[in-house]
């Protein structure tokens, strides 16, 4: 739904509202990058209740994206958060084509009206042509049973775009039918 919109007007509104001198050079998404950080989560356990957790949250993370999920780990160590040099600290995913745009469809139409006292991204989220997004619980996602979630993590979502400007993200945003605060 996304894909289409922006191929048949948006595009062509973007062209003639900033008069680009090539339809190549109308902004576009070009990824989705989907990440959660274990943080306090993860730091009083054992190292297979650690690993277990690991497991859930990246077959949770598989099951909405569709693709699995990469283990980051930490680059250096911080003794005051108890942190190691290599060890496991969150997961992240980035999509491209067409499994992007349907995240995004889910996510414009379905999870973020769903959310609990949401009135609207806001546009201080919009930075440097992207636009970042956290949910405070992936069970707002549909794919996920309430039920069988043990453990309630959120999210992060970064939709990069090749927009120059911050006007052109913001046009681009609302012309795709993103729920961006007025004011």
């Amino acid at each position: 739904m996304i894909k289409a919109k922006y191929e048949k007007t948006v595009k062509n509104q973007m062209l003639s509202k900033f008069s680009y001198g090539n339809i190549m050079a109308v902004p576009k998404i070009e990824k989705v990058i989907v990440n959660t950080g274990f943080g306090k989560a993860i730091t009083p356990k054992t190292t297979d209740e650690k690993r277990k957790f690991q497991e859930y949250v990246s077959k949770q993370l598989e099951e909405l994206l569709g693709q699995k999920p990469v283990l980051i780990e930490a680059r250096k160590s911080i003794a005051s958060f108890k942190l190691r040099e290599g060890n496991i600290i969150g997961v992240k995913a980035v999509l491209r084509g067409q499994k992007m745009y349907d995240f995004l469809d889910r996510l414009v139409n379905i999870v973020l009206p769903r959310t609990r006292d949401f009135r609207g991204i806001k546009l201080s989220a919009i930075q440097d042509g992207n636009l970042n997004i956290g949910i405070k619980e992936h069970i707002a996602f549909p794919e996920i049973s309430p039920e069988k979630a043990y453990y309630l993590f959120g999210l992060q979502v970064t939709i990069v775009t090749s927009a120059k400007t911050e006007e052109e993200t913001k046009e681009l945003f609302e012309l795709l039918d993103f729920p961006l605060r007025k004011s």
